[in-house]
């Protein structure tokens, strides 16, 4: 249960934080990497300070796990991703945009599926199509 309410705490502040991210992206005719800048320094601060308690965690992570966390995190989900995301928004509607980019469970599911073995069940297929048809719906 836990879980659900901090994914549904984290769809809520994307949404959000979507929402007004592409209205000052507009108002101030800012580019997409000013805005991925700015996000992005205001989130390392803050996560800077919340996470300063475990800085000395890092020499135990290893350097396999930190890569994963540098590729992964830092390259391909926070500065490819937040730039392809910031500039959908700025050239495109939100009502768009928005479902078509958290499709990401879904390309985490698949992953999950065919790199990690995890089992694909009836419900899995189900959540998965149904995703997809109503990205479908909401792009038409």
């Amino acid at each position: 249960m836990k879980a659900i309410v901090f994914a549904l705490l984290t769809a809520a502040c994307w949404g959000l934080g979507g929402y007004f991210e592409k209205r000052g992206l507009h108002l101030g005719n800012l580019p997409p990497q000013l805005g991925i800048t700015i996000r992005t320094a205001v989130a390392l601060v803050i996560l800077g300070a919340i996470s300063a308690p475990h800085w000395k965690e890092l020499g135990q992570a290893g350097t396999k796990s930190l890569l994963y966390m540098v590729i992964g995190g830092g390259v391909v989900a926070g500065a490819l991703g937040m730039l392809f995301f910031y500039t959908a928004l700025k050239s495109g509607s939100i009502t768009r945009v928005m479902p078509i980019a958290f499709t990401s469970p879904l390309f985490g599911a698949l992953l999950a599926l065919t790199i990690d073995g995890e089992a694909l069940t009836a419900k899995t297929v189900l959540g998965m199509v149904m995703t997809v048809g109503g990205i479908i719906l909401l792009s038409l």
